[in-house]
């Protein structure tokens, strides 16, 4: 609000506030502009193509790749292998982590085993993946459900852990089973913690399928990244890198959008 005198008058001219949306796509903005300046100042100083072409010839590239279909085709693999590895990873890693949650002598036993291979590296398990599988979609699968795995895992563990054991306590005196206690007490109250799981599997899970694809794949972004290494072709490789970081932000944010539903309690 701003007052204005002249004259003797006063006049009092209101602005209208930024809106939540408003000043978050201000601030986008802002800082993709100074992303996009920086760049440009950069590869203008190195004055070669080769090391960092300028934003412009790597939207150039993209309307290219877009163009004659590579991009898209490339982006489908990508996603298929994600969407695979991640969702067998899920189905293993969130049964798995609420059982050891729950039966003492079971996490004694397969919790060990856990901790012995969740310090390997995915890319560590590329030849193992290729002995294995082949060259293709299979390994890429692999290698994918074995990034998500642990996170999904360990934040399903720990919430499963964190049940408190009044509630079990509760439900065992009202005639609750072990199937009850692990579906309508153990699950529900992990379930904040395995949707983090979730979101954080997710990311590795794209991670993970570039390092196959530039290895164990002829398709998929991680491929075409490669390739276009090998050709000196720079600004088609920041398309791709580009294109990674839109996708696994886009899918972050549905899991974002659907965490509104799965979990309404947490949006109060």
């Amino acid at each position: 609000m701003t007052t204005l005198s002249s004259f003797g008058l006063t006049r009092t001219f209101a602005f209208p506030a930024l809106t939540g949306w408003t000043s978050n796509l201000l601030g986008m903005a802002t800082g993709f502009g100074i992303l996009v300046l920086v760049w440009t100042v950069i590869a203008w100083r190195l004055g070669n193509a080769v090391l960092l072409p300028v934003p412009l010839a790597v939207l150039e590239g993209f309307s290219m790749l877009l163009r004659d279909g590579s991009l898209i085709a490339d982006v489908l693999a990508s996603l298929k292998r994600v969407f695979v590895g991640f969702l067998i990873a899920a189905f293993i890693a969130v049964p798995l982590a609420m059982l050891l949650a729950y039966f003492r002598p079971l996490r004694r036993a397969v919790l060990p085993v856990i901790n012995l291979i969740r310090p390997i590296p995915p890319i560590a398990w590329i030849p193992i993946a290729i002995l294995w599988f082949g060259i293709g979609d299979k390994p890429s699968y692999f290698i994918t459900a074995i990034a998500a795995f642990f996170p999904i895992f360990l934040n399903s563990f720990f919430g499963g852990q964190s049940v408190e054991d009044q509630h079990l306590n509760a439900a065992k005196c009202l005639g609750a089973g072990k199937r009850a206690l692990l579906l309508r007490i153990l699950f529900p109250s992990a379930l904040p913690m395995i949707w983090t799981g979730l979101k954080i599997g997710l990311g590795q899970s794209w991670m993970a399928v570039v390092t196959a694809e530039l290895i164990a794949a002829q398709s998929g972004l991680g491929y075409m990244i490669q390739i276009s290494r090998l050709n000196l072709e720079t600004s088609h490789v920041l398309v791709g890198m580009v294109t990674i970081g839109v996708l696994g932000s886009i899918m972050t944010l549905m899991l974002s959008g659907v965490e509104g539903f799965i979990l309404p309690w947490k949006q109060k």
